[in-house]
C-alpha cells in the first residue's frame, strides 16, 4: 500500500520519506519485521520499541512510526521516518486503515466489565452461530475468525493483530463478530478506531489497580467504549449496576437499559428458567447457567445476538442450547460422582462472591472453595477474597495462582488477613496448587460441592 494513501488525514506527520514507499505489513514487534514492513516504535510496559529501530531497518523496514523526538532524530535516507504525538491512537487508525476498515464490514460488539465480558461474548456467540449467522468471537479464553479457533493469551489484542483479526473475519465469510474489550485495551487505545455496532456494561468491581491506580480512573476506562459509541450505535447497559450511569456519562448512542429486578427498565430478566422481555419481544428458555449473574449475562448476550441480527424466531430457538464458557462455572465432575466439581476463574471480589452465592444456595452438603490471587497484580483484592470465602464457604483451601515474582506465602498471607480470626484456624494452605486440589476432592464427604 502506498505510504502516503495510508497516512492520509490520520494524526501522523511524514517526517521524511524517499519517493514510492509501499508498505506491505504492519508490526510492533521488531523480531516479526519483513522487507516492507512499518514499524512502530514506541514505549511499552515491558520494554522500549524504540530500541529495535535499527534492528528492525536492517531486516528491511520500509517506514518507521515512533514519537517526535525520536523522529527528529533519525537519519536513514532510504527509509521513511513518520511521527505522531498518540502512538497508540495512530496505531488504532493505522492498523484499520492498512487491512481495508474490517469493523466497518462487520456488526461489530464489545463488551466491557471487571466480571461477565466472557460469558456474555460467549454466549452471545454462540447464540448468533445457532441461529445461523457467521460470528467471529475475540476474548479472554478463544479467537475464532470464522474458520479456526485458537487459544488467546490476553483478553484484547493489541491494535494492530485487532484489525488483522477482524480482517480475517471478513475474509472467512463472518458477517458479525463480539469481543471481550479490557480496560487495559481502552486506556491504551487498542479499540479506537474500530467501528461498533453496540457496547456492552456487565458489572465493575475492584480490580487492575495496580494499573488504574484509582476506581475512578479504572471506570473511566471502561465508560471510554460508550464514548466510541456512534449515536446509530446501542448501549446495552446493566442497569441493576450502578455504574451504569458512569458508563453513559459521555455517551451519544441509543440506550437499552437491562434489569433482572421489577421497575421501569427496558429489559427484565426472571430466574433461570427465563422469561425475557425486550426488542426482540418476549421468550422463555431454561438454561443450564446456574446463578443470577448469569441470568443477567444471557439477557445480555440476547440482546447483544439481537443487536447483531438475529431474528426474534431464531433467537427463541438457540437462546435454549445457551451453554456456559469453559471455566465459568463449568462443572467437570460427572453426574454419577458423589461429590460435584466445578471450575470458576472468578479473580476478583464480585465474581467470587457471586460464584459462591451461586453454589451455596444450591448446596445441601459442604461447600468447599479452592483458590489463589495472582502475584504482582491488583494486592487491595487479597483480603477482601478472603473474607468473602470464610463468609460464604464452609471449608477454604488456600492455594498459588500464578504468583509471578512474589512469594506464594505472601499472597496466602494477605488472603487470610482478611478473615475473621474464629475462621482462620480453619483455613487449609496448600501453595502448591495440585495437592490443594487434591486435598479438597479427597476430603470431601458424600453431597458436597468444590
Amino acid at each position: 500500500m502506498d505510504l502516503h494513501e495510508l497516512v492520509d488525514g490520520l494524526p501522523i506527520e511524514v517526517v521524511s520519506a524517499p519517493p514510492g514507499v509501499r508498505v506491505g505489513d504492519l508490526t510492533e514487534d521488531s523480531r516479526t519485521v519483513l522487507p516492507g514492513s512499518l514499524f512502530v516504535a514506541r514505549p511499552g510496559l515491558t520494554s522500549d520499541g524504540r530500541r529495535y529501530i535499527s534492528q528492525a531497518i536492517n531486516d528491511g523496514a520500509s517506514a518507521v512510526l515512533t514519537d517526535s523526538a525520536t523522529a527528529r532524530e533519525l537519519r536513514v535516507p532510504d527509509v521513511a521516518v513518520l511521527s505522531s504525538d498518540n502512538l497508540p491512537l495512530a496505531t488504532a487508525h493505522l492498523a484499520e486503515r492498512f487491512f481495508g476498515n474490517p469493523s466497518s464490514k462487520l456488526r461489530l460488539a464489545g463488551v466491557t466489565g471487571t466480571n461477565g465480558k466472557t460469558t456474555v461474548v460467549h454466549l452471545a456467540h454462540g447464540t448468533l452461530i445457532a441461529a445461523g449467522h457467521r460470528c467471529g468471537l475475540i476474548g479472554t479464553v478463544t479467537i475464532d475468525d470464522g474458520r479456526e479457533t485458537a487459544d488467546a493469551d490476553m483478553t484484547t489484542l493489541p491494535a494492530i493483530e485487532l484489525s488483522r483479526t477482524l480482517a480475517s473475519m471478513v475474509e472467512h465469510g463472518c458477517t458479525c463478530a463480539v469481543m471481550e474489550v479490557s480496560s487495559h485495551a481502552l486506556d491504551q487505545h487498542r479499540a479506537s478506531a474500530l467501528a461498533f455496532d453496540a457496547g456492552v456494561f456487565t458489572t465493575l468491581g475492584s480490580d487492575h489497580l495496580d494499573y488504574h491506580g484509582t476506581i475512578e480512573n479504572y471506570a473511566a476506562a471502561k465508560a471510554r467504549l460508550f464514548e466510541l459509541l456512534p449515536a446509530e450505535a446501542l448501549a446495552i447497559v446493566n442497569a441493576d449496576h450502578p455504574a451504569h450511569r458512569r458508563m453513559l456519562q459521555d455517551c451519544q448512542a441509543r440506550l437499552l437499559r437491562c434489569s433482572a429486578r421489577s421497575g421501569d427498565a427496558t429489559v427484565m430478566v426472571n430466574g433461570i428458567d427465563l422469561a425475557l422481555r425486550g426488542p426482540f419481544g418476549e421468550l422463555t428458555a431454561q438454561v443450564q447457567l446456574p446463578g443470577d449473574h448469569n441470568a443477567m449475562n444471557l439477557l445480555q448476550a440476547t440482546c447483544v445476538t439481537h443487536a447483531l441480527g438475529a431474528t426474534p424466531e431464531e433467537l427463541r430457538e438457540a437462546v435454549a442450547h445457551a451453554t456456559p464458557p469453559p471455566g465459568r462455572l463449568e462443572r467437570v465432575s460427572e453426574p454419577s460422582d458423589d461429590i460435584t466439581v466445578f471450575v470458576d476463574f472468578a479473580h476478583t471480589p464480585d465474581a467470587l462472591e457471586s460464584v459462591l452465592g451461586a453454589v451455596r444456595a444450591a448446596t445441601d452438603g459442604t461447600l468447599w472453595v479452592v483458590f489463589g490471587c495472582g502475584g504482582d497484580r491488583d494486592t487491595t483484592k487479597r483480603p477482601v477474597m478472603g473474607g468473602i470465602a470464610a463468609r460464604l464457604a464452609d471449608r477454604v483451601v488456600l492455594t498459588s495462582d500464578n504468583p509471578r515474582s512474589e512469594k506464594p506465602s505472601s499472597i496466602i498471607s494477605e488472603i487470610i488477613a482478611g478473615m475473621p480470626a474464629k475462621d482462620r484456624e480453619l483455613v487449609i494452605v496448600h501453595a502448591e496448587r495440585e495437592r490443594a486440589i487434591e486435598h479438597a476432592i479427597i476430603d470431601a464427604s458424600p453431597g458436597d460441592v468444590v
